[in-house]
């Protein structure tokens, strides 16, 4: 492995932690419909289970309502289970071809806790971002005690990760900083 393979695999771990980030910001109930709150529940339908934006069209029809027409009606029991089962506090309502979803206004109480569940899910991404620049610089300390790497070198390539993880943190913080911004705005 060169210093160069150690820092690519860090930047793409630093990716895989900021779009795993947005995948969960995206899930969050704020007061509005989106269908990134229902798409990926698991239906057990035909025997498999697979994501509901496979089994059903999800679409807003108004600013508070999503909708979800599963292709084959028989599957409509299963998909109120499951969205149900999740516990995210949605109440489905079933009208024998659809579900429709209400999503009911945030309190300040609900706001403040999601604000808290956003620093959360933040620090958790930072705390994945350190831990993939650890295993760079063990990389690094490796390649420097088997003499692959100049104590210069590795110096360098320490200084050109840490420059990587800070414009990742930074980006971290502008996400949180958006999301909580969002979720406080009534």
């Amino acid at each position: 492995m060169t210093v160069q393979d150690a820092i690519s695999t860090a930047i793409n771990e630093f990716k895989k932690t900021v779009d795993h980030l947005k995948d969960e910001f995206g899930r969050l109930q704020v007061g509005r419909a989106s269908s990134s709150l229902v798409e990926n529940i698991p239906i057990e339908v035909y025997g498999t289970t697979q994501p509901l934006k496979a089994v059903a069209s999800i679409s807003i029809p108004e600013p508070r309502t999503i909708q979800i027409q599963p292709w084959d009606k028989g599957s409509l029991a299963e998909v109120e289970k499951a969205i149900v089962g999740i516990g995210t506090g949605l109440n489905p309502v079933n009208d024998g071809v659809s579900i429709r979803i209400n999503i009911p206004p945030l309190t300040e109480e609900r706001r403040k806790e999601l604000t808290k569940h956003v620093k959360e899910l933040a620090e958790d991404a930072r705390i994945s971002v350190r831990n993939a620049r650890q295993e760079a610089h063990n990389s690094f300390k490796s390649m420097k005690e088997s003499s692959k790497i100049t104590e210069d070198d590795f110096y360098k390539a320490d200084k050109r990760l840490q420059e990587k993880v800070e414009e990742i943190n930074d980006e971290i913080d502008s996400l949180a900083e958006a999301k909580e911004k969002d979720v406080m705005t009534v």
